[in-house]
């Protein structure tokens, strides 16, 4: 009777490690999917961002200023860990030209320029960010 408690727990050991590694090949599987995710973009909002200070170094959009030609995308991608926006204006009067809206991490917002001018832009989320596209 206790060869078979014995025997009959080894065989339950082995089913439990075979499945934990059927478990953990499938996490690391699904894991290096979310790495290999890359997202390119001209403006990037890098992390930590979203607490002030990076106003003070320019940081807050790299680059916070984009020249570009009449005609032409510009693609912003969120590499933070918070929620940001690209919303035209300044904080205390937007202008409704374009507006992403709360763009969730590693999520871009692509628009067209087709007019010439100077556009500013900034986050809602957190008015320290601004940036500008200029246009010719």
């Amino acid at each position: 009777m206790l060869k078979k408690i014995i025997i009959l727990g080894i065989i339950g050991a082995i089913i439990l490690v075979g499945i934990g590694f059927s478990f953990s090949s499938t996490t690391i599987e699904e894991n290096e999917e979310e790495q290999t995710m890359i997202i390119t973009g001209d403006v990037v909002m890098p992390s930590k961002v979203s607490r002030p200070g990076c106003e003070e170094i320019d940081r807050c959009y790299i680059p916070s200023n984009i020249i570009i030609e009449k005609g032409k995308q510009v693609t912003w991608v969120n590499e933070d860990s918070a929620f940001h926006s690209v919303t035209s204006g300044f904080y205390e009067t937007p202008t409704e030209l374009f507006d992403s809206g709360h763009l969730d991490p590693y999520e871009s917002y692509t628009l067209t320029f087709d007019e010439s001018g100077t556009f500013d832009y900034f986050c809602t989320l957190h008015p320290w960010m601004k940036g500008q596209v200029i246009v010719e």
